[in-house]
């Protein structure tokens, strides 16, 4: 049976990294308001449908591109159920072909490894050449949920405040 503990509002007693710790510290200063709840590795969907279910709102999915010569990095958020297209993601930005990017770039541009990507790593100094992409289906939800950067612990936060709170600053394309 796959964990998901109750719905937790306060930080972890102690971070697993330091995006983790970021994460939560920008939640207090900037005064978002979160739910929480600590899980198994939660990295399939069928791990997520079990989050889902406990937090009442889908976990999106975060991807991690980048163009073939690994110069120009996106991080594109979609929902969970929508296949991921490349020459649709493409055309609606206007760039040339991109394929998912190496784990050892997710890693050193935003501090997650394969199964924690989340778009509340923009925060970090090293992710600041990453381009943020968003589904206009989830900018205009009224929940978000994603994992704070680790595959064992995921967030709930209003949408608008990710968008006008969170990533203050931080341009972000919707398609």
């Amino acid at each position: 049976m796959f964990k998901v503990s109750e719905i937790m509002t306060t930080p972890p007693a102690a971070f697993s990294s330091e995006l983790q710790r970021q994460v939560y510290e920008t939640f207090a200063v900037r005064g978002i308001p979160f739910e929480r709840v600590d899980t198994d590795p939660g990295l399939t969907m069928e791990d997520c449908q079990h989050i889902d279910a406990k937090i009442g709102v889908r976990i999106v999915k975060t991807v991690f591109l980048c163009n073939r010569q690994q110069t120009e990095f996106y991080l594109y958020v979609t929902t969970d159920d929508k296949p991921f297209v490349t020459r649709d993601f493409c055309g609606a930005l206007g760039i040339p072909r991109v394929s998912f990017a190496p784990a050892e770039k997710l890693l050193e541009l935003t501090g997650v490894l394969v199964g924690a990507t989340t778009i509340l790593s923009a925060i970090l100094p090293s992710a600041a050449g990453v381009h943020l992409v968003m589904d206009r289906a989830v900018a205009e939800g009224e929940w978000f949920a994603c994992t704070d950067g680790t595959a064992t612990c995921f967030v709930k936060i209003r949408t608008q405040d990710l968008l006008q709170k969170y990533l203050t600053g931080k341009e972000i394309d919707i398609i």
